[in-house]
């Protein structure tokens, strides 16, 4: 009779346990330092301002092109409607820049005195 001995091996892999690790590192809560803090207050400032005007810069670019879809294709009856929005994307592109440094100075004003206390209290640490 054939004896079949049960045996154990152990192989250890080091890319098994950083997957192991960082697996178990999206399920502890996070605990965010006051530099990171810092970071996404900082990346917040901007962001508002930037989707706003990224979205009346597009919208301002689909009104030139059907302005000038209009005045060349459709001259006819189409030729003054199709100057009018082509005006109107001019105006919304070159608004889309100010709009921007405006959003962002307002958010700027309030987040201001927050990130001014968080970057105090960092370098008071030092």
């Amino acid at each position: 009779m054939d004896q079949n001995e049960e045996t154990f091996e152990y192989r250890y892999s080091a890319k098994q346990q950083e997957e192991i690790e960082a697996i178990r590192r999206k399920y502890l809560p996070k605990e965010e330092d006051k530099m990171e803090q810092l970071r996404q207050m900082d990346k917040r400032v901007s962001r508002k301002g930037t989707i706003i005007s990224i979205i009346i810069g597009v919208i301002g670019c689909l009104l030139l092109g059907i302005g000038m879809c209009c005045t060349m294709e459709w001259a006819g009856c189409w030729f003054v409607p199709g100057i009018i929005s082509g005006v109107i994307g001019i105006v919304m592109i070159a608004l889309a820049y100010p709009l921007y440094e405006r959003i962002t100075k307002k958010e700027r004003k309030k987040i201001a005195p927050l990130i001014l206390k968080l970057a105090d209290e960092l370098k008071s640490k030092e």
